[in-house]
C-alpha cells in the first residue's frame, strides 16, 4: 500500500482497534433529571465540562458541547520533537445520543483533523457505534451536512436511518 499521508501505519493500527475503547460516564444524574423535569431550562451547565483523555486508542466520554451527549473520539499519540513531550490529541471525535425506547441513534458534528481526513477514522467510529448498539436506526440532527453530502451518502449504505437528518425525540434532549 503506497503512503498516503504521515503517520500511516499509526492511522491503520487506529482504525483497526476501536474495539480497544475506554469508558467514563462523566453522568450528573441529579443534573439531568432537573434539565428532564424542566424542559433543559434548568440548571444551565457554568463553564465547559471536564472530558478527560484515556490511555486507549479510543474513548467514550461525556460530550463537551451537548448536555447529556456522550463523545466517541479516536486518541493519537504524538510525540513533540521540540521538548521530546509525548501527548495524546484527538484525530477523529463525534457526538452522539441514543434513545433506548425508539431505538434511535444520532450523531453530530464528526470532526476529523484536516491531516487525517479520508483514512477511515470517521467511518470507523461512526461503525463502531453501529455494532456497539445492533438494531439501531441512525441520523443526525443535521446542521452539518451541508458541507458533508458525499460522506454522509457513503458511510449511510446499508445504515437503518441512513444518517438522514432527523429531529430527537421527546425522549432526548437536543442539548446544546
Amino acid at each position: 500500500m503506497a503512503e498516503t499521508g504521515p503517520r500511516d501505519a499509526e492511522i491503520r493500527d487506529l482504525v483497526a482497534s476501536t474495539a480497544i475503547l475506554g469508558r467514563v460516564s462523566g453522568r450528573e444524574l441529579w443534573r439531568e433529571l432537573l434539565l428532564r423535569l424542566t424542559g433543559g431550562r434548568w440548571p444551565r451547565r457554568s463553564g465547559w465540562p471536564v472530558v478527560p483523555r484515556l490511555a486507549t486508542p479510543w474513548q467514550d466520554t461525556v460530550s463537551n458541547e451537548r448536555i447529556c451527549w456522550r463523545m466517541r473520539a479516536a486518541n493519537l499519540r504524538a510525540h513533540d520533537p521540540d521538548d521530546s513531550s509525548v501527548r495524546d490529541e484527538f484525530v477523529f471525535v463525534v457526538d452522539y445520543q441514543l434513545c433506548r425506547r425508539c431505538r434511535i441513534g444520532w450523531v453530530e458534528q464528526p470532526h476529523t483533523l484536516p491531516v487525517y481526513r479520508r483514512r477511515g477514522l470517521a467511518a470507523a467510529g461512526l461503525a463502531a457505534l453501529r455494532w456497539e448498539n445492533p438494531g439501531y436506526a441512525w441520523h443526525t440532527l443535521g446542521g452539518h451536512i451541508d458541507g458533508s453530502p458525499a460522506f454522509w451518502d457513503t458511510v449511510g449504505v446499508g445504515v437503518l436511518g441512513g444518517y438522514r437528518p432527523r429531529r430527537v425525540c421527546e425522549h432526548v434532549t437536543a442539548g446544546g
